[in-house]
C-alpha cells in the first residue's frame, strides 16, 4: 500500500500505470487512492473550498500555482480543480445565431457542467468510502481528475491527522449565482468558504488570452467583461470572506500571503449547516431569478423568429438579415441581463408565479425589436 501513494510527478508509475493512462484506468486508479487517503483523514481533517474567479486570462492559474505551492510550505494539501480541463470546451461557448453573440445560452448550458463538478467533489468529501467509478455521462473529463488530486496523492506517512485539504475551484464564475453554488456546498458538508476576485483591465486579458494555444473568442470576453459582478459582501453578506487582487502586473508576494490568511481564516471558521432563513430566501431568489430570466429568453427568441419571418416576407438581403439578426440578439442579450440585475437588485422576493414574464417582455424588449425592425425595413425600402 505504500507505493500506490507515491507522487511521480507524471502519472501512477508508483502503481505500474504508467503504460495504462487511458481515461478510465486513470480515474478510476486515482479516485479510488484519494478515497483510500481521504477515508483515513477525512474525519479529522478541516477542508476549504477556494474559490477564484475573474475574466479568462486575468491570472487565476498562475495564481492557484502559487498557492500550491505556498500551501505544501504550510503542510497543507492543495488539489487544483480546473474547470477548463474538466468540462469540455464546448460548453464554454455561446451559440452563435446568425453572428449574434448569446451569452444566456453559455450560462445556461454550462450549469449543468458545473454542477457535474460540484458533485463530484461533494462525493469525494462526503462519501470517502465510496468506490467512485467513471461517470456515465460525457460532462466531465475523467482523465483529468488525476493532475486535480495529484497533489493529495502524498507518501502516507508523511502527514498527520488534521493536515488541512484545500480545494481551489478556478473559473470565471462571473455571476453571483455560479459562487453561491459552491458557498451551498461548503455549508452542507460544513467546510470553509472564501473567494479571490482577480481584477485585470479588459485589454490585459484579450492581449493574454490571444497569446494562447487556444485563445477564447475576444467577443465572448468582451461580453464576459460586461456582465461581470464581482463578489460584493456588502450585497451579498456569504461573501464576507473574499478579497480582490489586482492582478494586471505580476501578483506580489503580499498579495500571496493575503491570500493565505484568508484561506486560514476560512479553514478555522467552517460554515454552518444549520438553516437560516435569509439563506434559503436568497438561494430561492436566485433561483427564481434564473427561471424568470429563462422564460423571458425563450418569449424573445419567439419574437426574433417573427421579425426574422417579416424581413423575409420583406425581402430584406441575407446580407442584411444576419446583421438584423446580430442587432436583435445583441439586444436580447442587454435586456435579459437588465432583467437579472434588476430582478435581483431591486425587487422584492416574490413567487414566480406572480410575475408575468410576456408582459415584460412585451412592455420592454418588443418595443425595441419593433424600433430595429422598422429601420431595417425603412432602410431597405429606400435602396
Amino acid at each position: 500500500h505504500e507505493g500506490k501513494y507515491l507522487q511521480t510527478g507524471r502519472g501512477l508509475r508508483a502503481v505500474g500505470l504508467e503504460s495504462r493512462l487511458d481515461a478510465g484506468v486513470t480515474y478510476g486508479v486515482c479516485c479510488q487512492v484519494f478515497l483510500d487517503l481521504m477515508a483515513e483523514v477525512a474525519p479529522w481533517s478541516p477542508a476549504c473550498l477556494c474559490v477564484l474567479c475573474g475574466l479568462p486570462a486575468a491570472g487565476k492559474s498562475t495564481l492557484t500555482r502559487r498557492i500550491v505551492g505556498t500551501a505544501a510550505k504550510h503542510g497543507w494539501r492543495a488539489a487544483v480543480v480546473s474547470y477548463d480541463e474538466l468540462i469540455p470546451e464546448k460548453a464554454y461557448y455561446t451559440e452563435v445565431e446568425e453572428d449574434g453573440l448569446n451569452l444566456t445560452d453559455m450560462h445556461a448550458n454550462w450549469k449543468s457542467y458545473r454542477q457535474a463538478v460540484l458533485q463530484c467533489i461533494e462525493q469525494v468529501l462526503e462519501q470517502p468510502d465510496l468506490v467512485v467509478e467513471l461517470p456515465s455521462n460525457p460532462l466531465i473529463n475523467g482523465a483529468a481528475w488525476q493532475p486535480c488530486f495529484q497533489a493529495l496523492l502524498q507518501p502516507k506517512e508523511s502527514h498527520s491527522d488534521g493536515m488541512p485539504l484545500l480545494f481551489l475551484l478556478d473559473d470565471n464564475f462571473y455571476y453571483p449565482s455560479m459562487r453561491y453554488e459552491v458557498y451551498q456546498l461548503a455549508r452542507k458538508l460544513s467546510l470553509g468558504f472564501c473567494q479571490v476576485y482577480l481584477q485585470c483591465d479588459l485589454e490585459t486579458c484579450i492581449r493574454r488570452n490571444q497569446s494562447r494555444p487556444k485563445p477564447i473568442p475576444v467577443k465572448v470576453i468582451m461580453e464576459m467583461e460586461k456582465r461581470l459582478e464581482f463578489p460584493n459582501p456588502q450585497k451579498n453578506p456569504w461573501e464576507s470572506q473574499s478579497i480582490s487582487l489586482n492582478s494586471t502586473n505580476d501578483v506580489s508576494k503580499s498579495d500571496i500571503q493575503r491570500v493565505m490568511e484568508l484561506i486560514s481564516v476560512a479553514l478555522d471558521n467552517p460554515l454552518s449547516p444549520a438553516e437560516d432563513n435569509s439563506e434559503q430566501k436568497e438561494a430561492d431568489r436566485l433561483k427564481c431569478a434564473t427561471s424568470v430570466v429563462h422564460q423571458a429568453d425563450q418569449a424573445c427568441r419567439r419574437l426574433i423568429s417573427e421579425a426574422m419571418k417579416v424581413a423575409r416576407e420583406n425581402q430584406v438581403p441575407s446580407e442584411h438579415m444576419r446583421v438584423l439578426a446580430a442587432r436583435l440578439n445583441e439586444c436580447k442579450t442587454t435586456f435579459l441581463h437588465d432583467l437579472r440585475k434588476r430582478f435581483l437588485q431591486e425587487v422584492c422576493f416574490l413567487q414566480e408565479e406572480d410575475i408575468s414574464v410576456e408582459q415584460v417582455v412585451k412592455n420592454v424588449f418588443d418595443v425595441k425589436k419593433n424600433e430595429i425592425l422598422s429601420q431595417f425595413l425603412s432602410n431597405h425600402q429606400t435602396m
